[in-house]
């Protein structure tokens, strides 16, 4: 089974400390722990622990090497990040992309996600050491993340895809799904409300229940406010045979 601990993220010559600790602090909120720094400037640093806001565990675990060959060791795939697509026999692909590939890798097999300095990325030579070249598509009149975004982007791309249980819905609510049958009540309920309080013509309905249709399929609706819509259908029934 592959795990979030087979990756690596390597550092190359980070000249502020501070940006270490927030490219910790970036990891770890995804669950990257695997931090790999080459010839920081400044390190370890106070500034980095700071910016780093509890992921300090994850600085005094980093490994320093004195070069990218030492830092990349053992690795099956190396990937280099770049906010300048160059003229080099590189595969580009963006983030999404590269996690795919990895995704199809054996399990075990290790990865190295190369970051380069802050101002001038990683060289010629380095890419060398690459296999492909990560590019994060941006506004292509300011296209330059900083260092901890750039790590942020890439990390949240590997959470999404090692952990695909994660699920983005509604905060704070237990849903309660419906099914087909559920829905034709609710239209049928709509169609006959609708009729009782004159608002649908049965002689010339137009295409007013298939519009609801596509309102109500687009909603996504739950058993609440399937529920909810019922009642306000009976209320508006009732207040039309009380007139």
């Amino acid at each position: 089974m592959k795990t979030l601990d087979s990756i690596r993220f390597v550092l190359v010559g980070t000249t502020h400390p501070g940006n270490i600790g927030a490219a910790a602090r970036a990891m770890k909120t995804m669950g990257i722990s695997n931090l790999h720094l080459v010839e920081p400037l400044h390190f370890p640093s106070a500034d980095a622990t700071a910016r780093a806001s509890g992921a300090d565990d994850l600085l005094a675990s980093a490994v320093v090497h004195d070069n990218l060959q030492s830092a990349i060791e053992g690795c099956h795939q190396v990937y280099g990040m770049s906010a300048r697509l160059r003229h080099l026999p590189v595969p580009v692909v963006d983030p999404r992309q590269a996690v795919e590939q990895i995704q199809q890798y054996q399990d075990g097999a290790q990865v190295a996600i190369v970051f380069g300095r802050e101002h001038s990325g990683l060289s010629n030579e380095e890419l060398d050491r690459c296999q492909n070249l990560i590019n994060i598509p941006a506004n292509e009149a300011y296209s330059s993340l900083n260092l901890a975004a750039a790590v942020q982007v890439f990390a949240y791309e590997l959470k999404m895809s090692f952990n695909p249980e994660i699920k983005v819905g509604r905060i704070g609510e237990d849903r309660e799904a419906i099914d087909a049958k559920d829905l034709e009540h609710l239209y049928s309920h709509f169609e006959e409300s609708l009729m009782a309080i004159g608002f649908l013509d049965p002689q010339n309905p137009k295409n007013l229940m298939r519009r609801l249709r596509r309102l109500f399929n687009r909603a996504d609706l739950d058993r609440n406010e399937l529920q909810i819509l019922h009642g306000i259908l009976r209320a508006a029934e009732k207040s039309k045979g009380e007139f």
